[in-house]
């Protein structure tokens, strides 16, 4: 698990998971580690969308 993991939450800010989602990008190219991550925060982010409108 990267060190930027943190468990899904309902209420959570898809601001603040995109954040998440650009640092992973900024260290260059991903990973395996870093494409499950990415993939995990892209789910995320997608109910946190959805839990805000």
């Amino acid at each position: 698990m990267s060190k930027h993991s943190r468990p899904a939450t309902s209420a959570a800010d898809p601001a603040l998971i995109n954040c998440r989602i650009r640092a992973l990008w900024a260290a260059g190219e991903l990973t395996a580690a870093g494409r499950e991550e990415y993939g995990r925060l892209l789910v995320e982010w997608a109910a946190a969308v959805r839990a805000e409108q």
